[in-house]
């Protein structure tokens, strides 16, 4: 039913009709949000605010599949519907629940910080009553968001995705002990975050404390960990029901995958150890740029099998992108400060001209290369089947196009509206014909315009 109804939703019209009531419900919902505290009574604004976002949601997913196409989805998929939504209710009132326990989480991370913190030093401060914790140079305040249940939340939900995703090759319920080792390992390795940021911070950077690494750190360990998490998965003779053979000569060239992702992953690997080194500006940005330079070098000979011609499309797409990502700057005035002019400011002259030409190195080359083959090359082919290199390059669903296009906007921050669109357009030129070359031509013309205009008019929080 559903591959029969993902057939049909190939030949099914776009909704513009749906996309411009998109639109002028997404402006109700930040009118709504916008509105001053004590303008309207609580509840009032709560119940605008859901019917609003709800819509907005609602009229964009029907702009690329059709209400029909909708109702016939659900009706294939039975009650797994309520199955969410429920899950989603229990998700939530967990997460509100599990808040009341930040503050026993709080003392015993501030007492395990202590100690480590006098294994190095005899002046620490540890006070629960404050939450403060560090040495009389520099102490910090261990928030909710800092007690570890964050961490602990989000390896509990990846850690039963990906025993649900791989329940198959698993024994049970010998995995099942792989979850709260994987909890205790978040929180150990948060505890040890919050000694090395004081540490970091009494040697005299406490830019590169707060300003970088007390947020990267959290997430490369919590990387580190549900890598390790699905590793153990499928080598712990103990867990797995069938082992894999080591290679005689193990490589990431016989996955299909990993020249389309690595590039990718690298760089976000590669950013995340760049921005905890930084303060409140990102001097090692060279360092995304070389790694992925060194993934792509990699896996050249599979590059060579692609399609990279591109057509004029390619780079009118890459305008028109341009002018969508400028549209916010006509009602905003004001932009956060990234820390680029102030960071450079006293560096000499040569340093200040390499940096910039790596960083637009890296805007215009690798990083369209690196998120054209993640998003177009291998998301909206694998979103449709496992063996998606079986697939042609022209192969796609309207739900393979929105949720690659979603993610890939979602990527940009603050940006994500811009980015969604972006992304539709540049699965558009790619699936025209199939070929990668169009969409990271239209990519890095965007890139190379939006470039040109923070170097000429010194607009860096385009960067």
């Amino acid at each position: 039913m559903l591959d029969k109804v993902s057939a049909q939703l190939v030949t099914a019209r776009f909704g513009w009709g749906f996309l411009a009531f998109h639109f002028a419900a997404l402006i109700v919902f930040v009118g709504l949000l916008s509105l001053p505290i004590a303008s309207h009574p609580l509840l009032l604004r709560r119940a605008g605010r859901i019917l609003a976002g709800l819509l907005t949601a609602a009229l964009g997913v029907f702009a690329f599949v059709p209400p029909r196409f909708c109702l016939r989805i659900i009706r294939a998929t039975g009650l797994l519907w309520a199955y969410a939504l429920a899950a989603g209710l229990a998700a939530a009132m967990l997460v509100k629940v599990s808040w009341s326990f930040w503050r026993p989480a709080t003392y015993l991370t501030i007492s395990l910080v202590r100690v480590v913190l006098s294994i190095f030093s005899s002046h620490v401060i540890a006070d629960p009553t404050t939450a403060t914790v560090g040495t009389q140079k520099f102490n910090v305040v261990v928030l909710k968001e800092c007690s570890g249940l964050e961490g602990i939340g989000l390896m509990l939900v990846f850690s039963i995705g990906w025993l649900w995703l791989v329940r198959r090759e698993c024994r049970f319920p010998a995995a099942l002990l792989l979850i709260p080792a994987g909890l205790l390992c978040v929180w150990l390795l948060n505890i040890v975050r919050i000694a090395v940021l004081i540490f970091i911070g009494n040697a005299g950077a406490p830019n590169v404390a707060i300003g970088g690494f007390h947020s990267q750190a959290g997430w490369i360990a919590f990387n580190c960990v549900a890598l390790g998490f699905a590793v153990a998965t499928t080598r712990l003779p103990w867990v797995t029901l069938s082992p894999p053979e080591r290679p005689r000569a193990a490589t990431s060239a016989g996955n299909p995958a990993a020249a389309y992702l690595i590039p990718f992953l690298t760089i976000l690997a590669a950013g995340m150890i760049s921005q905890a080194a930084a303060g409140t500006f990102e001097w090692l940005y060279p360092l995304r740029f070389f790694a992925a330079v060194t993934a792509l070098w990699v896996f050249r000979a599979r590059y060579a099998q692609l399609d990279w011609r591109f057509g004029w499309l390619a780079p009118a797409a890459g305008v028109m992108v341009f002018a969508f990502w400028l549209a916010p700057d006509w009602f905003v005035s004001t932009h956060p400060d990234n820390g680029i002019s102030a960071g450079l400011a006293p560096w000499p002259a040569s340093a200040k001209m390499l940096w910039l030409a790596i960083r637009t190195a890296a805007a215009v080359v690798t990083v369209p290369i690196a998120e054209e083959l993640a998003f177009r090359g291998f998301l909206i082919r694998r979103l449709i089947s496992a063996d998606f290199t079986s697939l042609d390059p022209k192969t796609y669903t309207w739900l393979s196009v929105l949720v690659s296009s979603a993610a890939f906007g979602l990527l940009h921050g603050e940006r994500w509206l811009a980015g969604i669109f972006a992304g539709f357009l540049y699965a558009a030129v790619y699936l025209r014909r199939g070929r990668i070359g169009d969409a990271v031509v239209a990519h890095a013309t965007t890139n190379a315009l939006i470039a040109a205009l923070v170097l000429w008019r010194g607009q860096w929080y385009l960067w």
